[in-house]
């Protein structure tokens, strides 16, 4: 089910968006169990009319229903601050019902537009870091962000109203009937589940972008997807908080089993360190949610990948998990592998080399011929007294 409305934030700013409840993979990897949004928005001056960004190509009908619904027959600029489709997508369509329009966006941005949707060239307005521009009696103001989430992306500031249009940043996978957030517990769980699926890998660039957006004060965050904010501190504080270099006491262990041997062992490492004081989420890979499993990734200081020998290496869910934990790049410490094997292979050097990108520091692996028998369950225990010691060396035991 697609809905069409368009509502009101301040007087003369508008969503104009779509809201899309049946949604349930996206870029056919991630789970959305809330749908999502596709938030545009109308923002009229006393000259000249903007719309920030547009909407997914497959609801571009919802826009051009609000914007006709809301008698709008001047476009000035339309406002792109990042080319990805599920953003960009009605862009040609909007071009074609308001010919007049300039794209407005940076010039890496009207490159990607060009090669993805073949915008002609002459239709863009390219702007720079800080640059303004004016719609009379109300000023956008747009910021360079590059590397939160892809290299072109940018923000938009509505300078008279303090409101912030960031695109991906700030925002979750949800549709919702509420413009506003209005349970903040529901949010921040979504919230932090979207950053670990699509901004984690950039968290480095996106600490300092945290400080800036502090710095204009917005009194109101509107993402393109999810609802819009009314008290941006909330979410600046959370992602100030996803983007430190701090961990804590979790570990991670991502695993599958097919003769019971890996999950047997999976169970006794769970309770050994449960019984250490250390939270433990395991996921087991052939029912897991890999939102759930990237959520899960943020905090933990140490993750332990599971695994039987397939041939001669994991077995290709863990691969499949391990290559994914290695594009996030999570803040992670300690990494560990356990599994077991029949004849041979090169599980824990393969799993290893598959995280390049992840600093993390090995604790000796546990691997076993065959059924684990009580020396396995001991070398577990050992592990589990290692990881505690790993984690009180850190200070976060």
């Amino acid at each position: 089910m697609i809905a069409m409305v368009s509502r009101e934030l301040v007087e003369g700013v508008y969503s104009v968006g779509a809201l899309d409840f049946d949604r349930r993979i996206f870029d056919e990897l991630i789970p959305t169990p809330e749908g999502t949004s596709y938030n545009a928005y109308l923002i009229r001056g006393s000259e000249k009319t903007a719309l920030i960004d547009t909407v997914d190509p497959s609801k571009e009908y919802s826009l051009v229903s609000n914007l006709v619904k809301l008698g709008v027959d001047c476009i000035d600029y339309i406002v792109i601050n990042h080319a990805e489709q599920d953003h960009s997508g009605s862009l040609p369509m909007i071009l074609e019902f308001y010919p007049d329009a300039r794209v407005v966006t940076n010039a890496k941005c009207r490159d990607l537009l060009i090669a993805l949707l073949h915008i002609p060239q002459d239709r863009f307005m390219v702007i720079t870091d800080g640059e303004a521009l004016s719609l009379g009696n109300r000023t956008l103001r747009f910021f360079l962000t590059p590397w939160t989430h892809w290299p072109e992306t940018q923000v938009t500031f509505l300078v008279e109203d303090k409101i912030l249009f960031p695109c991906d940043l700030f925002g979750f996978h949800a549709a919702t009937s509420e413009l506003f957030i209005t349970d903040e517990a529901w949010a921040y769980r979504l919230a932090k589940r979207y950053y670990a699926e699509i901004m984690m890998p950039f968290r480095g660039s996106i600490r300092g972008y945290v400080e800036k957006v502090r710095e204009l004060a917005p009194v109101m965050i509107a993402p393109s997807h999810g609802p819009v904010n009314k008290n941006p501190r909330f979410i600046l504080d959370a992602y100030a908080e996803w983007v430190s270099d701090s961990v804590k006491n979790e570990v991670v262990i991502p695993y599958i089993s097919m003769h019971d041997s890996t999950a047997r062992m999976v169970d006794h490492l769970t309770g050994a360190l449960i019984t250490r004081g250390i939270v433990v989420k395991p996921f087991n890979l052939s029912r897991t949610d890999l939102g759930e499993l990237a959520l899960a990734l943020v905090d933990a200081a140490t993750v332990v990948v599971a695994t039987p020998t397939v041939l001669f290496g994991p077995h290709p869910s863990v691969i499949s998990a391990t290559y994914i934990t290695n594009a996030l790049r999570p803040k992670t410490r300690f990494a560990s592998v356990i599994g077991s094997y029949g004849w041979g292979g090169k599980t824990v050097e393969t799993i290893t080399k598959m995280l390049d990108h992840v600093k993390v520091e090995l604790i000796p692996p546990v691997m076993v011929n065959g059924e684990p028998g009580e020396a396995t369950m001991q070398a577990l225990d050992r592990l589990a007294d290692e990881i505690l010691k790993k984690h009180k060396e850190i200070n976060i035991v």
